[in-house]
């Protein structure tokens, strides 16, 4: 049990695993300062922001890790669902066109990308 109150990151990704939203985001808050220019924390935090349905939250840690680390393909996807959640067209288009930059055979990333085009 030491090693997850040493590795604080490891400790939010078990809250996490064991479905406990409220408790992850309530330490996650708790060590944030801790992590500002970590772009694995801000995904796991955009994440759970995103699993209990608050993408408008969940898009700055999702923001603020592509800011750290620009060809995260994971965090540009759950960005871009976040948008498409939000009723955000233009701003998830714009998510597809960049993971397909770093991954042009993104088959997902390409069949979202002509749909929301068709719209």
């Amino acid at each position: 049990m030491v090693g997850l109150f040493k590795y604080p990151k490891r400790r939010l990704k078990k809250l996490v695993k064991d479905g406990e939203y409220v408790d992850a985001l309530y330490y996650g808050h708790k060590i944030e300062p801790d992590f500002t220019n970590d772009s694995n924390f801000m995904f796991i935090m955009g994440s759970i922001y995103f699993i209990v349905d608050d993408s408008e939250k969940a898009l700055p840690y999702f923001e603020k890790a592509l800011s750290l680390d620009p060809d995260d393909v994971e965090a540009l996807t759950l960005k871009t669902n976040a948008h498409l959640a939000m009723q955000q067209k233009t701003e998830a288009i714009d998510c597809c066109r960049k993971i397909l930059k770093l991954e042009p055979e993104n088959y997902e990333a390409h069949g979202l990308l002509e749909r929301l085009e068709s719209i």
